[in-house]
């Protein structure tokens, strides 16, 4: 589903593709990477799934929820073992754990090194029976899964926008764009090599990286992206994520404003889902007595 974002100019036309509505939990990109990894450990016959991720993932509350409602156990590694005592306080974790993930801590020096780490924990738990999902679910069939957010109907647009963490959904979306499209996806941690994470998974070249409004890291955010984010959903009805989705609206629409955009431009940002981490961001927000985000 595309929703129009009426902007009160004609110069350009922007879109939304609701992929947030694709599962109540399991939604967005996260959905998209875990379709054909699910399948691929169906014909394994792998029973559990096993990943990796930090205390307010998005991914780690997607395979918990595709787990229990597919029917498989699920281990996730999580950074930072000073959390085992506080998964009551975390929305993510408590979530993983009554949707029946096994939560496995380990310290942040060893999570560092988690290629390691993972062959100890695969052998605790039964090598045989395991499936891995890399950190993020980033890995070839989640790329292919991607490859399905866009439809034929999409070749419509000039502009695809996206939001990046570790350039798999974005290089799906380019492997599917059309050849007249640009893809433009924005960054939503500091840093650099987001580009090899991209061209790891296609050598298509119609894309570009916008990194001047990643606020600071990931999971930073300011009462400017706060504001921004509740004035969003009073105007559209659309619920944005803190950590990718709104970071990618701000810089798309703030880009409209300074004329980056060529007039009679058609945009579609691809909302990659995420709505989970709102709860924890909240609670920062809250102990920070900064305004809080409102879904």
């Amino acid at each position: 589903m595309n929703q129009q974002i009426h902007l009160g100019t004609d110069s350009v036309s922007l879109y939304m593709k609701r992929e947030d509505l694709l599962h109540p939990i399991i939604s967005g990109n996260k959905m998209r990477k875990l379709k054909y990894n699910l399948e691929q450990a169906r014909l394994e016959n792998k029973r559990t799934l096993v990943t990796f991720g930090g205390a307010y993932s998005n991914h780690i509350s997607a395979v918990a929820a595709a787990g229990k409602e597919f029917g498989f156990r699920t281990i996730g590694v999580i950074r930072g073992d000073e959390l085992a005592a506080m998964v009551s306080l975390n929305p993510t974790l408590e979530f993983a754990s009554k949707s029946g993930m096994h939560l496995e801590f380990i310290n942040r020096g060893a999570y560092a090194a988690k290629d390691l780490s993972q062959l100890q924990i695969l052998k605790n738990i039964g090598l045989d029976d395991c499936y891995v999902l890399p950190e993020g679910g980033s890995n070839r069939l989640a790329v292919r899964g991607c490859e399905e957010v866009l439809v034929p109907a999409d070749n419509r647009f000039d502009y695809i926008c996206c939001a990046v963490g570790t350039g798999a959904t974005m290089a799906g979306i380019i492997n599917s764009s059309a050849q007249h499209q640009r893809v433009l996806g924005f960054p939503a941690l500091k840093g650099e090599g987001f580009e090899k994470g991209i061209y790891l998974y296609t050598d298509k070249t119609n894309w570009q990286l916008i990194s001047d409004y990643n606020f600071g890291g990931y999971a930073k955010i300011s009462p400017v992206l706060v504001d921004f984010m509740n004035d969003f959903k009073q105007n559209t009805g659309i619920v944005l994520d803190p950590v990718y989705t709104s970071k990618m609206v701000f810089g798309v629409m703030d880009m409209i404003k300074k004329g980056y955009f060529a007039r009679g431009s058609r945009i579609l940002m691809i909302h990659t889902g995420g709505l989970q981490g709102i709860e924890g961001m909240n609670e920062k927000l809250k102990n920070k007595h900064l305004p809080l985000i409102d879904y």
